[in-house]
Parts: structure tokens; C-alpha cells; sequence
């Protein structure tokens, strides 16, 4: 298979494409300096441009290129810089693949769970009406400019990313940082689900996603799935997980006037609660091989024998 990938040197992109070239994929990456080697193609998503001789013949793409949410706090030049960097390079990458004498058969277009916003105790499916707030609204625009590469016959998938729990970055780098140190205790009350998926996870779930069922029986998927585990937990207990396959105590809490004044506006979102089920995962017969928060905090923090 020939795949095209953007977002290619952050934490899923990287892995991914390891992934796939370790299977035996030919996989092109989609950078914006000057290409430096073979299977990397030029694009330049707020400008509009990519070289589409570089994309001709490909069978998937796996769009993960943005700004990262937790990045910086969020002043308004970089919220902007949050939703146009989703919504502009979207809209860039698909006209391009639209224009394509023979374009891909599926698009892996990555979105998120901050479409549902703060819901408390509400269990979240991919039916689950919008939130409100911020994210809610980068997620809207970012699903809604993949709509035309759908209505050009492509499968457009749109992976809502969860927490990502890895060894070596994302959502979880600073929190390991702090459980190491025994200062992981609950964030505000500690109640708030989380919805937690590994990248081993993620990956095996990417997979699916551009292979389409592994025996050949059942649709591919397609629309929004939620990227998560199988059973979200609150803070609380995540911190406790991580901090147990550290042998560490979490005992010192984060409140909740500390973290607003440490990350702005973003701590909203730490300590929003987003309990989000994978239906849409289990009904195509997903597998998860890190299946309990357990098992996911001691690979994660990998633990001999993990």
C-alpha cells in the first residue's frame, strides 16, 4: 500500500510511519521545508500548494498535521494559529487529493474528542450532539473541510483522538515527569473522565482504519470514530494507575486555581470531564491489547514484563 502521511515527525505521525514502512508500505511524507530525502513530497498547507506528482498513485492518506493544543498557552494569535492550521491545511490537502487523476481510496482525517466538550457524567458515542466552547468549534471546522474529498467517492475516516498515553511525549510527557517525581496526585477534584487510549492501541486502530476489516466481512469505516480505550476513567484514577506502575505515591493534588493560572484558558480542558465510548471500534470488531488503565500505565511507564 502506498500511503501518504502529514503530521509525520510529531508523536502518532513518527510512530505510524514506522509502523507502516515496518509492514512493508511505501509511505510518502508530506513536510513544508524543502524535501531532503526520498518519500518526502513539498506541501504548504496555509498557502494552499502541494506537489501532486508527488501524491499521484497513492492508495490512503493519514492527515495529523496542527498546531499542538497543549503546546502554549492560548492566546488569541494562537488559537488562530490552532484552527487554521487544522481547517487550512484540511482544505489543502484535499483539493489537492480531489484533483488527483486517480485519487486515494481513504483518507484518515484526524479530529478529536473535544468535539463534545465538558458533558460531566453523559456517556459520549460518535451520535453525541457538540459541545460548546473552543475546541468544539476547531473540531466542527476541521471534520467539516474532509466533507468534499467524501462527496468525490473517497472513504474519509475521522479518527476523534483521546488522550494519548506514550513513554516518550504527547498529553502524558509532563505527567510522567511529575509521577516520577511522586508529585502525581489528582488534577482539580479528580473526578473528570478521562478518556485514554495507548499509541500501541492507536496505531493497531489506524490500521484499520486504511485496511478496512482484516477477514474481509463488515463495511470499513468510515465517518467520526472515537479513539479511545475501552472504558474511560476519572483523573483520579488515572493519576493513581501511572503513579502504581511507577511505585510511586500519588498523593499531591494540582487544584484548580493552580492549573488555570499555570496553562490559561487550557485548563479547561484538563478539567473538563469527557467520558467517550468507542462504539464504533467495538461494533468493527476492535481488539484493544491494552484493555484496562492497568495495563495501559505499565506499558506506558514500561515495566519490565509489560
Amino acid at each position: 500500500m502506498k500511503v501518504a502521511v502529514t503530521g509525520s515527525h510529531g508523536l502518532i505521525g513518527t510512530a505510524l510511519v514506522e509502523r507502516l514502512t515496518a509492514r512493508g508500505d511505501e509511505v510518502i511524507r508530506l513536510v513544508r521545508s524543502a524535501p531532503s530525502g526520498p518519500g518526502e513530497v513539498r506541501w504548504d498547507p496555509a498557502g494552499g500548494s502541494v506537489d501532486l506528482d508527488g501524491l499521484e498513485g497513492v492508495d490512503g492518506v493519514v492527515h495529523l498535521a496542527g498546531a499542538g493544543v497543549g503546546d502554549r498557552r492560548w492566546t488569541a494569535a494562537y488559537k488562530r494559529e490552532i484552527r487554521d492550521s487544522r481547517a487550512l491545511g484540511t482544505r489543502t490537502l484535499v483539493r489537492a487529493l480531489t484533483s488527483l487523476e486517480a485519487g486515494p481510496r481513504v483518507l484518515v482525517s484526524g479530529s478529536a474528542i473535544g468535539y463534545y466538550g465538558d458533558r460531566g457524567e453523559e456517556v459520549l458515542t460518535e451520535t453525541s450532539a457538540p459541545g460548546q466552547g473552543f475546541l468544539t468549534g476547531v473540531v466542527e471546522v476541521w471534520e467539516a473541510e474532509a466533507v468534499p474529498a467524501a462527496d468525490a467517492g473517497i472513504r474519509v475516516v475521522h479518527p476523534r483522538f483521546g488522550l494519548i498515553m506514550a513513554p516518550n511525549g504527547g498529553a502524558f510527557k509532563q505527567l510522567l515527569l511529575l509521577a516520577r517525581l511522586g508529585l502525581a496526585g489528582p488534577m482539580g477534584n479528580g473526578r473528570q473522565w478521562w478518556s485514554w487510549i495507548t499509541l500501541h492501541d492507536t496505531l493497531n486502530a489506524l490500521e484499520l482504519m486504511l485496511d478496512g476489516p482484516a477477514d474481509g466481512d463488515g463495511a470499513p469505516l468510515s465517518g467520526p470514530v472515537n479513539m479511545v480505550g475501552p472504558e474511560p476513567a476519572r483523573n483520579a484514577d488515572v493519576m493513581k494507575a501511572v503513579a502504581s506502575a511507577l511505585h510511586r505515591p500519588a498523593l499531591v493534588p494540582a487544584p484548580a486555581f493552580a492549573l488555570k493560572a499555570v496553562l490559561g484558558e487550557f485548563a479547561a480542558e484538563v478539567l473538563g470531564s469527557q467520558r467517550v465510548v468507542p462504539d464504533r471500534l467495538r461494533d468493527a470488531g476492535f481488539q484493544w491489547e491494552h484493555d484496562t488503565l492497568d495495563k495501559a500505565a505499565a506499558w506506558m511507564t514500561q515495566r519490565p514484563g509489560a
